[in-house]
């Protein structure tokens, strides 16, 4: 059931002439999921994976719409919003990270960012993010992630950093070794 309520909140893609979509984020599987799904939404997309890459796509050939992560291997994403909304001002940039906190969003948000999502999202999320009107925000997810989820996610995420070490990725979180095998080894929360 659709709600005809947000019609008159998000605009439609079919209102901007710069269809052009630039999704920077190292995790090439969420990447190219996501790209393929923006595609089928009507935009066209174009893909990086690393801050160099970004910044000579910003430069170069500056897009309509972004979709950045924060941290990337080879630095940070908000080197790319800022050159970005230097060379098009009239970019919509939505800034997606794994570790959402309030300085990292208000520095995304002067950097030229337009809205902030934590990970994990779907393209309707960022959609909707990026269509929403200057007047509104976008509207919060329907089946939102329950906190034991989003833990479970965050601990897997730490741990593939980590490169699957039990021990480093306890270190890290500040946790019992023991207590993490026994989080790694359950299914994830609903």
């Amino acid at each position: 059931m659709k709600n005809t309520n947000t019609e008159s909140v998000n605009l439609n893609l079919s209102d901007f002439s710069d269809k052009s979509l630039l999704i920077l984020d190292d995790d090439d599987p969420f990447r190219g999921r996501l790209a393929r799904a923006m595609e089928k939404k009507g935009f066209v997309v174009t893909e990086a994976k690393s801050v160099k890459e970004g910044l000579i796509i910003a430069q170069n050939t500056p897009t309509g719409f972004a979709v950045i992560d924060l941290r990337l291997e080879d630095g940070n994403g908000l080197e790319v919003v800022k050159t970005l909304h230097k060379s098009k001002k009239e970019s919509r940039i939505v800034m997606l990270t794994g570790y959402g906190n309030l300085p990292t969003a208000v520095a995304a948000v002067k950097a030229g960012a337009i809205d902030y999502i934590a990970k994990p999202v779907d393209a309707d999320d960022v959609e909707a993010a990026l269509l929403a009107s200057a007047e509104s925000k976008a509207k919060p997810p329907e089946n939102p992630m329950s906190a034991d989820r989003v833990k479970w996610e965050h601990i897997h995420r730490v741990f593939e950093l980590c490169n699957r070490n039990v021990s480093e990725t306890a270190r890290r979180l500040k946790m019992h070794r023991r207590t993490l095998q026994r989080i790694l080894s359950k299914r994830s929360p609903k």
